[in-house]
């Protein structure tokens, strides 16, 4: 199997749309963890993704045929760009299926490229499915992302630059995992030649489908994965990554969001470029390796494997961008404290995009709550806004000027509310699309009432979500049952000493 896929990498064509990225030492981090620490740099790529290699390689395997008819993927980023840019460098025709929820820069990347966008449902699976329909009624070929031996030939030649580029002896190689495209083509190639190397795959905690895959011996589909690395977010590991992988992977290592957080800072002290999510897995991993193992004065591999990350994800920066743009309204509200009048007031704000909404229980009569929504930038929809909530007779009060507002406010809204009944607090993630929230309140009706209320958009796929809700000891069960048919990710946190403290 190996030696198949030596021949496969060795015979890959990938170079005439990708480069040879540098194998560039991390001098801070090398330093703070007393190991040496080798950053490839696939974040260079003209993609800003290592996925370019796989796209490319595959659709040069295309027969006369299915060039003239053109090719097809579904992807909401990465894999959309490599796909758009091989197809534009070999003059072939590429539909892009991506979800309406797809960020507009993402978009705008693709269209660059010259492909045609379909955007179609609200999440991958969504458009992974019409995009397969569309490939029969239309005789184009589907590009996978990941599961495809072409595809993973041509991640493999990653590892063949590592090699040549470092050829004293390494004690591990640290490789995102997404649906196991990359590490499956590293693996194959780096223990063919050299199978002391420990190669070790990073996944996201929240969504480890090769580590439960090993842990099972069979690939398993995962009922739910955190989107915070929305580049690795996959439920199944791929069928011939996974065949692969059982052979080749020495471990798989997850690490949380935190912990990513603090590798995108790593590799931005070092380099002063900024990793997605997903591309600082592998150094997040290493660090983890490290400090289990108590590891020094080794030779470390970590692939950032791209640096397609939205400008909103830079909280602080996107937030005051998005205002300064006026592409953000901030406002409070008066609205009644009574069952389904938050399901009324967001059916009001029609399908704008809420970036925050708080609210706290103070009385039995009025509630105020602070909400923030995108619009497209312009006074005419900020006008709109505000003349839709004087049709339906709310009382509002514009904060986008306010810089206390905006700076101290928003993050205060709430106190004690010891006066509340029977309350539950719960903890959610919401997928990021326009509806999710107004879902939530009419699944919920007017069964029980919300007394807290506080949602920030994270610039993510998903948004974090905490809801104070009024449930009676005989109501629990029916209360559960209504999260669960839900389908959104949640947490009870009555107990957590915050609450005590601070909201209850």
């Amino acid at each position: 199997m190996l030696t198949e896929y030596v021949e496969k990498i060795l015979k890959a064509r990938v170079y005439d749309v990708a480069i040879e990225t540098p194998l560039d030492i991390m001098p801070r981090l090398s330093k703070r963890l007393n190991n040496s620490l080798w950053l490839k740099r696939e974040d260079l790529q003209p993609v800003f993704s290592f996925k370019l290699r796989g796209a490319y390689n595959r659709m040069t395997h295309l027969t006369e045929t299915e060039r003239q008819q053109g090719v097809i993927a579904a992807s909401a980023g990465n894999h959309a760009q490599g796909v758009a840019l091989s197809a534009k460098k070999m003059g072939i025709s590429a539909l892009i299926v991506m979800p309406k929820t797809t960020p507009a820069i993402k978009v705008e990347a693709v269209k660059a490229f010259g492909a045609e966008i379909a955007l179609h449902g609200n999440s991958y699976d969504d458009a992974c499915s019409y995009a397969l329909n569309i490939a029969k009624q239309q005789g184009r070929t589907f590009i996978h992302p990941y599961d495809d031996p072409e595809v993973i030939a041509g991640q493999g030649t990653i590892a063949m630059e590592i090699l040549r580029q470092h050829p004293d002896p390494i004690h591990a190689v640290f490789v995102p995992v997404g649906g196991g495209g990359l590490i499956a083509g590293v693996a194959a190639y780096i223990k063919a030649f050299w199978p002391e190397i420990k190669v070790i795959g990073v996944e996201p905690t929240d969504a480890a489908c090769l580590k439960e895959a090993l842990e099972q011996g069979e690939r398993v589909v995962l009922e739910q994965v955190g989107l915070f690395a929305d580049g690795t977010a996959v439920r199944q590991i791929g069928e011939e990554p996974f065949r692969i992988a059982k052979e080749t992977v020495d471990e798989v290592i997850t690490v949380d969001s935190d912990e990513l957080c603090a590798a995108i800072m790593d590799i931005f002290d070092d380099t002063r470029s900024i990793a997605e999510p997903s591309g600082a897995l592998a150094v997040a991993g290493a660090k983890k390796y490290i400090a289990r193992e108590n590891l020094s004065d080794k030779e470390l591999i970590v692939i950032d494997s791209g640096a397609n990350i939205n400008f909103d994800r830079l909280r602080h920066v996107a937030e005051r961008a998005e205002l300064g743009e006026r592409r953000e309204v901030l406002f409070s509200a008066t609205v009644d404290e009574k069952p389904g009048s938050f399901q009324k007031f967001c059916q009001t704000l029609s399908d704008r995009g809420i970036t925050e909404f708080n609210y706290r229980y103070a009385d039995n009569a009025n509630a105020q709550v602070f909400v923030g929504l995108r619009i497209n930038g312009g006074d005419e929809e900020r006008e709109a806004l505000f003349a839709s909530l004087d049709a339906e007779g709310y009382q509002w009060t514009d904060f986008s000027d306010n810089e206390m507002a905006k700076l101290h406010v928003r993050y205060m809204v709430g106190g004690h509310a010891p006066q509340v009944e029977d309350e539950r607090l719960y903890r959610f993630e919401f997928p990021e699309r326009p509806g999710a929230l107004l879902r939530f309140l009419t699944r919920m009706g007017q069964r029980w009432n919300i007394s807290l209320f506080h949602y920030r958009n994270h610039g993510a796929a998903y948004g974090r979500v905490l809801v104070g809700v009024q449930v009676s000891n005989g109501e629990q069960e029916d209360f559960h049952h209504f999260l669960n048919e839900l389908g959104y990710n949640y947490w009870q946190e009555t107990d957590n000493p915050a609450y005590r403290l601070f909201l209850k």
